[in-house]
């Protein structure tokens, strides 16, 4: 079996790296990967920070993704979680591969009224060879305070490309 580190310039990551030198780079980046993924632009989101095992993703407080209740919306935390598990997988896995959710776990431990903050997270980056693999990717959603008022594992089946 050949096993393969990921490398620091992925497709998506290259992108992003190269974004962050002009003014609003981040802003451009997150409006052109709703352009390609518009599910993503319900929540509104903002790319923080992009590199290989680490994504973070804000979003405002907006009345469009509140409950009945007028706190943040399960689903739309859902949403969180999945961009930035998406997101990070993609910076983290070889160029030689591929990757597609297959199972999300959510607890939903609080509710929240603020904008929030998704922050998926790898330590230590595994290594990916010719065997497809499932990544299990944990995500915290957190509140203005900093408090996971959402947990997720989302599982990524990661392969190569044909």
């Amino acid at each position: 079996m050949t096993t393969t580190r990921a490398p620091a310039t992925g497709t998506h990551l290259a992108l992003w790296n190269t974004l962050q030198r002009l003014p609003f780079g981040n802003w451009l980046f997150s409006r052109a990967l709703c352009l390609k993924a518009p599910y993503f632009r319900s929540v509104r989101p903002l790319i923080l920070e992009l590199r290989p095992g680490l994504c973070r993703v804000s979003a405002p407080n907006r009345r469009s993704v509140h409950n009945h209740l007028g706190s943040y919306h399960a689903i739309a935390s859902c949403n969180m979680a999945e961009l930035a598990a998406g997101m990070m997988t993609d910076a983290t896995i070889p160029t030689t591969h591929r990757w597609i959710p297959v199972g999300m776990t959510v607890e939903y431990r609080s509710k929240a009224t603020t904008a929030v903050t998704s922050v998926a997270r790898l330590d230590p980056i595994p290594e990916f060879g010719d065997d497809p693999t499932d990544l299990v990717v944990p995500v915290d959603v957190l509140d203005a305070d900093g408090n996971a008022f959402v947990t997720a594992r989302i599982t990524m089946h990661v392969s190569k490309k044909r």
